[in-house]
């Protein structure tokens, strides 16, 4: 089995430590903005622990195919898992990526070790640790808490839909990973992948950098080799972002295909869970396992018809010859470097057989840029997001019961008031308070500002560019490299071109697409409602021909 090496050196990082191949660690790891230990870091890198079973940049093929040939079980990579997690969550580079371990992981994977002896594998997850952003209920000995004091101690009655068919295929649910505190939609200068819960969650590439959000733990997790895959959330942007600025492959669905039953919502319209993983197969498959018909979610109802189980026969190494690629040189201009990264992919996919048809505008003709569609969909779906966080917000916490402390949107902001030192000491709640202002969704502004926005993205947006150019896919920078984590002033994004399919409700995917200055970026494919066979198959070619993922090397700094 090959796999690709840090150049960081493997040598013995914290010998002294407790830290072993066969380490157990359960229950919360972190519950505060300041890490435990200083990082043990230089400037060539942090330096990893060998462990008796080596994980790093293992696939969900290498994993079962060491389970098969019995060199592997659940529970060893289960505890090689964990062991990584020990030394790098809140030690060493002290990532902060997760926010507690499942206590009961090893038990599961002990208990699908005799199932796998007894009659089989499930499928190819089974076996497979997974992490779950911690806005997706567990009903098991894991809180559910969007990263916020708030929820302190919540744990479901019921699974989500997400969580039980993980569970089904097999997958052991190794933790719930740290997040943008409320997916991001608290302040409007909040910094990525911080929350009141877990702190600041740390770029693996350069550790003063920031990892993008919301799903920033899940990225990290991925990327830094804590876990084999990982479960994000995207209202706009939140797999992709965090995907990219961590080097690794972030599909977000078409909304429906993954039920959101069981996610801590924030717009009914654009909401979806994705996988997040380090090649765009590992990522095919977690889709299939997560996919599929929920009563409990009437959005996925399409799903039936248009949905899959298994989206691993999209693998093609020579599938983007003659595809069609529109290139939205919109998104580009933003980042000298990230503009040659992407002048380069956009030769390789020529060079492969791809059409590349260059350029392609989103906008509808006649509009100058300053009043063009992105910036009217952007000011439409942040009337839409506002509306219906407070009702889908409302709704979810009211299922917690009379004798909860927080059960409405203004029990949060009044819980956030009463402890302002601990979930406010860098950032307020602006956006909490512009959503309890808002009405409900019978609201004529709501209503049209739904209209605008689904317009502009689609119809006039994404549909109207690919149907005019006779397009099977859109490509954009997703955005730029990592910034320095900024508490005071917040995120500085550049160039991010999740919006369309975002605002839309349609698939995104985003691949690494090469460095900048170390930092890695991705390019970002989108396409069409329910497109996710050809867009994986654009982005599996792609991903094969120029094979850009690096391992993360835990630098202090870039300075």
């Amino acid at each position: 089995m090959m796999r690709q090496k840090s150049d960081v050196s493997r040598r013995d990082f914290l010998r002294s430590s407790a830290v072993g191949g066969a380490l157990v660690v359960a229950g919360p790891i972190g519950c505060g903005p300041v890490p435990s230990e200083e990082p043990a870091a230089t400037a060539a890198g942090t330096v990893v622990d060998e462990f008796a079973l080596d994980v790093e940049e293992t696939t969900i093929a290498a994993l079962q195919d060491g389970m098969t040939t019995g060199e592997w079980t659940a529970r060893s990579v289960t505890e090689a898992y964990l062991a990584r997690i020990e030394q790098l969550n809140l030690r060493g580079p002290a990532l902060r990526a997760l926010l507690e371990t499942n206590p009961d992981a090893l038990a599961i994977a002990d208990e699908l070790d005799r199932e796998r002896r007894a009659q089989g594998p499930r499928g190819p997850m089974h076996g497979v640790p997974i992490l779950l952003k911690d806005n997706i209920d567990t009903a098991d000995r894991m809180t559910t808490t969007a990263g916020s004091l708030a929820l302190s101690g919540w744990v479901p009655s019921e699974d989500s839909s997400v969580a039980a068919r993980l569970r089904a295929a097999g997958a052991v649910l190794l933790g719930k990973a740290n997040l943008s505190e409320w997916a991001n939609f608290r302040s409007t200068r909040s910094s990525s992948g911080w929350s009141g819960r877990g702190g600041q969650c740390r770029n693996p590439y350069v550790l003063d950098r920031n990892p993008c959000g919301s799903s920033s733990g899940s990225g990290v997790g991925v990327s830094a080799n804590l876990v084999a895959v990982a479960i994000g959330t995207e209202t706009d942007g939140s797999v992709v972002c965090p995907a990219s600025a961590n080097g690794i492959v972030g599909i977000k669905p078409t909304v429906g295909l993954v039920s959101r039953a069981g996610v801590i919502p924030i717009s009914h319209t654009q909401d979806t869970a994705g996988p997040m993983a380090r090649t765009v197969r590992d990522a095919a498959i977690v889709l299939g396992a997560i996919a599929g018909v929920d009563p409990r979610d009437p959005a996925t109802a399409e799903s039936e018809t248009r949905g899959l189980v298994d989206y691993t026969p999209f693998l093609d190494a020579g599938g983007i010859r003659g595809m069609r690629i529109g290139v939205a040189r919109r998104f580009l201009g933003f980042h000298a470097a990230v503009d040659q990264v992407v002048e380069t992919a956009i030769e390789a996919m020529g060079a492969a057989g791809a059409v590349v048809v260059d350029p392609v505008d989103l906008r509808p003709s006649g509009r100058p840029a300053a009043a063009g569609a992105l910036t009217s969909m952007g000011a439409a779906e942040t009337e839409v997001l506002l509306y219906e966080f407070k009702a889908g917000l409302n709704a979810y916490l009211a299922m917690r019961g009379p004798d909860a402390e927080v059960r409405s949107l203004a029990d949060l902001i009044a819980f956030n008031e009463r402890h302002a030192a601990d979930e406010m000491p860098y950032f307020g709640q602006e956006r909490l308070l512009a959503a309890e202002e808002k009405g409900p969704l019978s609201d004529p502004a709501y209503l049209a500002a739904l209209a605008a926005a689904r317009r502009l993205s689609g119809a006039e947006g994404i549909d109207r560019t690919m149907d005019g150019q006779q397009l099977d896919a859109i490509i954009a920078p997703t955005g730029g490299p990592a910034w320095v984590t900024d508490l005071v002033n917040g995120d500085h994004f550049g160039g991010g071109s999740s919006g369309y399919a975002a605002v839309a409700g349609y698939p995104n995917i985003t691949v690494p697409v090469g460095e900048v200055h170390g930092l890695p970026v991705g390019l970002s494919f989108f396409g069409r409602a329910w497109s996710e066979p050809t867009l994986i198959q654009i982005a599996y070619s792609f991903e094969q021909t120029t094979q850009a993922r690096r391992v993360p090397r835990f630098l202090p700094t870039l300075a």
